[in-house]
């Protein structure tokens, strides 16, 4: 029986073996001894190399660093909250507490492809907020130490100035292996929000054109944020923000229409039984070749305007007469064709600018947290539900689970925007929400009023708008479960050969002592990249619990009385359930002898299940 590497299982995705065996797909006259040859790499790309000094390119001190970021594992878990979740045994919702690069990381394997559509609202450099400091190999333990869960000591997140000089530098050092790892989670369907003001508009565009191909770009949107006026701006009053799209592939992605309940100008002042209308001239300035004269009510004849068209045939105004749908207004000359809501296409395209009275805006979003938190200033510059509402009408639909993920959450508007979504188009989409425990400072309003750190805020969110949500939407997803970064709960064998007999005995046991099954059993739903909404069935055999995730796909055994009878019972589950693979993990201490754990490969491997690991 094989024991889980912790090489190969025990971190998460390795990107950059992923990226090497499609090299060898394509390409596998490159590599020489397991080795790539860069220069038979050159002669097959031929004229696609670009080899001068001088070149267009976007760089800075840190790039590559930055990359290998991005495709260094992580050796961390998420371990499950049930008791800060709401209804955690159907829910599908994420909730993840922790650095967004090792959330990121770790969602590699589970969700790679998966993600329909991903909101950020990443700090905007201003100055004042907080640019986390990355490391290359020992990120998780930095942030271990960041939320006082390794020592005492932690590690404070400064702000980053100006006067660092490394400003632009050290922000786009923090986004680049996050959108890296981002597009490897969207669907080839799938496309990326990105709000930012003026301090790194410029600059995201050129990180966002590498990453995600500038031919996938499809739009810069304007979205109005405030109303008033500030006359002490020292140039212009700021009222407005960027949001940038890209697609993961523009073929794939298709854009929805908004839907046309919200398009105001339709309406049924006089009951009309064709229901909603609006007015239409019936003249343009482009060419036809009708030509006729229209007879008002008083008898007077109308020629069409000069320099103007008839938009219509003279039967179809004949019909319009006939039908009633001539509207003639008091003061003008020419009447006005009503056109029926009934009548038009499906939807509204969107267009780049959003304002305030479509998508919402920042006085919109201060409300909606003091309805829900009881005050207006628990969070600075928060977004409208609306305006990410707005986003996701136009890249998801209602008809399939379409993910929604916002790695830099917040006050996670976008969850709240996910639920108000679902509950007015009865729709099934799921949010992923990812935030890092950020500190509330000691002065402000977040912390007088019980919260501690940001996410903190998020997740109080959540259950108020979930409470408020109607009672009989019993059909909708309203829960969500929690999950918060952590260290494996496996225990490496570092052997200490100064006291080699301890060392052997803890081996025994490798599974950390404030560990729970449960802990376990989460982390190896990452390691084999199975959904961490799956299923989990608890059923018992021989008096042993033995967990069964997504219908037999992963069977798992972590019971210190591991006996025939147990193994002969999970086989028998593989014609009980009739996955198409059935994984087994069991606990390797747990065999009462090593007869059983020697038989019960060949008993597994009998029933058809050849993927048998201990850990």
């Amino acid at each position: 029986m094989e024991k889980l590497d912790s090489k190969t299982d025990g971190a998460s995705a390795d990107i950059v073996g992923q990226n090497i065996d499609k090299l060898k797909q394509f390409f596998p006259d490159v590599f020489t001894e397991g080795n790539i040859d860069f220069d038979v790499l050159r002669e097959m790309l031929g004229d696609y190399i670009d080899d001068r000094q001088e070149r267009y390119s976007f760089n800075w001190n840190g790039k590559s660093r930055a990359r290998r970021i991005a495709q260094t594992p992580s050796t961390g878990t998420l371990r499950p909250c049930p008791e800060e979740s709401i209804n955690w045994g159907t829910t599908q919702n994420l909730f993840i507490e922790g650095d967004n690069l090792e959330a990121l990381k770790l969602l590699q394997k589970s969700y790679h492809k998966r993600v329909k559509m991903v909101y950020i609202d990443p700090p905007y450099n201003t100055g004042n907020q907080f640019i986390y400091p990355d490391k290359f190999q020992d990120n998780l333990r930095t942030y271990l130490r960041y939320t006082g869960q390794v020592d005492e000591e932690g590690l404070k997140l400064s702000a980053n100035s100006e006067a660092s000089g490394r400003y632009h530098t050290n922000w786009l050092n923090m986004m680049l292996p996050r959108l890296k790892l981002a597009r490897n989670l969207l669907r080839e369907d799938g496309a990326i929000f990105l709000s930012i003001d003026d301090h790194e508009v410029a600059k995201l565009r050129l990180l966002c054109d590498e990453v995600f191909g500038e031919e996938n770009f499809v739009v810069c949107i304007v979205w109005e944020k405030i109303q008033t006026r500030k006359n002490s701006a020292r140039y212009f009053s700021e009222s407005h923000d960027y949001i940038l799209c890209y697609a993961r592939s523009k073929e794939a992605w298709k854009r929805n229409l908004i839907p046309r309940g919200e398009d105001t100008n339709y309406s049924n002042p006089d009951n009309d039984a064709n229901g909603p209308w609006k007015l239409d001239r019936i003249y343009a300035n482009n060419p036809y070749s009708a030509d006729y004269t229209i007879t008002r009510p008083d008898g007077k004849k109308l020629k069409r305007p000069e320099g103007k068209f008839w938009r219509y045939s003279k039967e179809s105004i004949k019909r319009f007469i006939e039908e009633g749908r001539l509207v003639w207004s008091k003061k003008g000359t020419y009447p006005h064709v009503k056109r029926y809501l009934s009548e038009v296409q499906d939807g509204l395209v969107p267009t780049s600018l959003f304002d305030r009275k479509f998508a919402g805006d920042n006085g919109a979003a201060s409300r909606e947290l003091s309805d829900l938190l009881g005050s207006d200033k628990i969070m600075s510059y928060p977004k409208p539900s609306q305006l990410m509402l707005r986003l996701q009408q136009t890249a998801t639909t209602n008809q399939t689970q379409d993910i929604v993920l916002d790695f830099f959450s917040g006050s996670c508007s976008t969850a709240h925007s996910v639920l108000r979504l679902n509950r007015e188009d009865s729709g099934n989409r799921r949010f992923i929400m990812v935030q890092l425990p950020e500190p509330c400072e000691k002065n402000s309003d977040a912390y007088e009023s019980g919260y501690k750190n940001i996410s903190e805020i998020g997740k109080a969110r959540i259950r108020r708008v979930i409470e408020k949500m109607d009672v009989d939407a019993s059909d909708l997803d309203l829960g969500f479960k929690v999950f918060k970064l952590d260290s494996s709960n496996i225990k490496p064998w570092d052997a200490d050969f100064d006291n080699l007999e301890n060392s052997l005995f803890n081996a025994v046991e490798n599974i950390k002592p404030d560990r729970s099954e449960t802990d376990i059993l989460y982390e190896l739903l990452l390691k084999y990249g199975l959904d961490l909404a799956v299923p989990i069935k608890e059923s018992e055999i021989a008096k042993n619990t033995v967990y069964v995730i997504g219908a037999g796909a992963l069977v798992v055994c972590l019971s210190k009385q591991i006996s025939l009878e147990v193994v002969e019972g999970i086989a028998a589950l593989k014609d009980e359930l009739k996955p198409e693979v059935m994984r087994v993990v069991f606990k390797d201490s747990g065999f009462v002898d090593d007869v059983v754990k020697t038989n019960a490969v060949q008993i597994l491997r009998q029933a058809g299940i050849d993927d048998i690991k201990s850990l």
